[in-house]
């Protein structure tokens, strides 16, 4: 199991990422921020394209296309499947900075049953 946020975590869902479909426009270079966890801040990226994961990575993207800010708790509440990406940025629990427009071609791709498949397989290799 990898620890939340750690290097194997990002480095184990990239792995399970490359099953995912090819999902053609589904492309962006995304920076995430999850603030007050238990080491402090930490920032993470993924470069998706067509719908597949090319790359992520602890750390900063340069040129990101748009950055996702959410605090500790309520990302691993959406990592457990306990809170939706969709509402936590609805209900302004995520912050989104950037192109929101490629944001919202996105969002709708965490619905299909290939994307929550995923995250059940990501939650299952998760130590939180």
């Amino acid at each position: 199991m990898a620890k939340y946020l750690s290097p194997e975590w990002i480095d184990e869902g990239r792995a399970l990422a490359q099953a995912q479909p090819e999902r053609p426009g589904a492309s962006a270079r995304m920076q995430y921020v999850v603030t007050g966890g238990p080491d402090g801040d930490i920032k993470y990226w993924w470069e998706l394209e067509d719908g597949k994961l090319l790359e992520s990575a602890l750390g900063a993207i340069d040129d990101p296309d748009f950055t996702m800010t959410l605090a500790y708790q309520d990302s691993v509440k959406i990592q457990k499947g306990e809170l939706d990406l969709n509402a936590a940025f609805m209900q302004g629990r995520m912050k989104v900075t950037g192109a929101m427009g490629k944001l919202m071609q996105l969002l709708p791709l965490t619905n299909s049953a290939e994307y929550q498949e995923l995250q059940a397989t990501v939650r299952a290799h998760t130590e939180f």
